[in-house]
């Protein structure tokens, strides 16, 4: 069994409150919960405007086959049509 975690760095350029962060961190999660079938929550930068830090976690039995997820799932975000810009992104992959 394989637990794939992904940290991804985002920028809400055009932000300008906690309350619109959410909205879009909110439209962006469901839509990776439902496409992807992952776990998704922020992590860090709760308190600050413009910056947001998500969690995604994967798991499976083939390691390829979360690696290919958790790519898709960055892929996903930084081409989407969100108010967002991907800052970068880092896998890592666990045998347990």
């Amino acid at each position: 069994m394989n637990v794939g975690v992904c940290r991804i760095g985002l920028r809400l350029p055009e932000n300008m409150s906690l309350k619109g962060k959410r909205r879009v961190l909110k439209s962006i999660t469901s839509q990776l919960r439902n496409r992807f079938n992952v776990a998704v929550a922020e992590v860090d930068d709760n308190e600050l405007w413009q910056l947001a830090t998500l969690g995604v976690c994967c798991l499976s039995n083939d390691k390829r086959y979360t690696n290919e997820v958790l790519s898709k799932v960055a892929a996903f975000i930084a081409n989407g049509r969100f108010d967002v810009e991907m800052l970068g992104y880092e896998i890592e992959i666990l045998p347990l």
